[in-house]
């Protein structure tokens, strides 16, 4: 059985997944991407009596951050963010959110920077950063050997990858880093992904069209 629970909630104006994970010996829980209605995120977690202790963000886009601030004043030191440096210009601009006529409190700002091949730790399970760019240029995959699952925030879908068309966006990066950091993990690895439904790493080497 994993040590690591997973609950996602499906939140904000561009319905982005959120997900809670949690080490079930410690009860120490991390938010994956805050996107919105922090309240329900840090209730989600009193429920199950997961104290959260970090907030990770896979990129700073508005619709992954937009209940950070929530999430991380309703603890007592606030929860620290962590976030991969390259992202920091999108943070500071409210992750893009004007340019969709969005204003959004983007919440405390990152005191941990992420970077490629950094270890996580949370309780006794450990996240290995990958650094994806391509989406955004700070674009990071929060991969969990013991629990088979990677979050892969915005690189991959099911069938679909994810967009190139915003600032800091490119095309070309964005199938290399699939290719290196995300079709080579195990094809058993469950993907846990910004928008939609989860898939495998199999599933999308067999059949997602853009990876032809």
């Amino acid at each position: 059985m994993s040590p690591l629970a997973i609950h996602s909630l499906t939140l904000g104006p561009v319905q982005t997944n959120t997900y809670i994970v949690a080490d079930e010996r410690t009860r120490t829980a991390a938010v994956i991407d805050p996107a919105w209605e922090g309240e329900r995120i840090v209730e989600a977690a009193r429920q199950r009596n997961w104290r959260i202790a970090h907030i990770w963000l896979t990129h700073a886009h508005f619709d992954h951050l937009g209940g950070a601030g929530a999430v991380s004043d309703a603890s007592n030191p606030p929860v620290p963010v962590a976030l991969h440096p390259a992202d920091y210009p999108l943070w500071r601009v409210e992750g893009g959110a004007p340019l969709f006529g969005f204003h959004i409190d983007p919440g405390p700002e990152p005191t941990i920077e992420l970077h490629h091949g950094q270890i996580l730790h949370l309780g006794e399970v450990t996240f290995e950063v990958r650094h994806a760019p391509g989406h955004t240029r700070g674009h990071v995959i929060f991969y969990c050997p013991q629990a088979e699952a990677a979050f892969v925030g915005d690189v991959i879908f099911r069938g679909s990858i994810g967009r190139t068309d915003l600032p800091g966006g490119d095309y070309a990066t964005l199938l290399e880093s699939i290719r290196t950091q995300v079709l080579t993990l195990p094809g058993e690895t469950h993907l846990y992904t910004g928008h939609g439904p989860p898939t495998t790493v199999g599933e999308e080497r067999q059949g997602n069209p853009f990876l032809r």
